[in-house]
C-alpha cells in the first residue's frame, strides 16, 4: 500500500538526486560520482512512475476517450513530456558510458543528447512542481483555510 509518507520520501529523494546530478564533474572519479547519483535518480524516478502508474493509466485512457478536464490535461501533458524526456536522458546516459569507459572514439553524441534532455527535463520539472504547488502545500500540512503553517 502506498502511503503519503512513501510518496513524499520518493519525491524528495528523486529531487535531491536530480539536483546532485547537475553538479559539474571532471575526469573518471567525477564521472563515477555522476553515474552513482544518476543511477540513484533513475531508481527514484522509476519508483515515482510505479507509485503513480494507476493515475497514468487512468488519465491516459481518459485522454484518448476525450474526457480529460482542462485542468488535468495540462498536468498530463507535462507528465508525459517528463516521462519521455527523462526516459531519453536516462537511456542516453547509460549508452554514453560505453564510449566513455571503453575508450571508443566517437559516440559522444549520446552524451550531448543526454545533457540536452536533462536540461529540458529540468525545465519540465520546474513546471511540474509549479503545477503541483497545492498538493505540495497539502503534503506539508499547510492549512489553506487559515493561510498559515499549522
Amino acid at each position: 500500500m502506498q502511503t503519503k509518507r512513501t510518496k513524499i520520501i520518493i519525491d524528495i529523494s528523486m529531487t535531491l538526486f536530480v539536483v546532485l546530478s547537475f553538479i559539474r564533474w571532471d575526469g573518471t572519479s567525477g564521472a563515477i560520482y555522476h553515474i552513482i547519483v544518476g543511477s540513484a535518480c533513475t531508481l527514484f524516478f522509476s519508483m515515482h512512475v510505479f507509485v503513480h502508474r494507476k493515475w497514468i493509466k487512468a488519465t491516459t485512457q481518459s485522454c484518448f476517450a476525450g474526457k480529460l478536464k482542462k485542468a488535468v490535461r495540462g498536468k498530463y501533458v507535462i507528465n508525459m513530456l517528463l516521462l519521455a524526456v527523462w526516459g531519453i536522458s536516462i537511456a542516453t546516459g547509460f549508452v554514453a558510458l560505453v564510449p566513455f569507459f571503453g575508450g571508443v572514439e566517437g559516440g559522444f553524441g549520446w552524451g550531448r543528447l543526454h545533457g540536452i534532455t536533462a536540461r529540458v527535463g529540468l525545465v519540465l520539472i520546474v513546471i511540474h512542481v509549479v503545477q503541483h504547488i497545492p498538493q505540495i502545500k497539502s503534503y506539508l500540512g499547510f492549512n489553506k483555510n487559515r493561510g498559515v503553517w499549522p
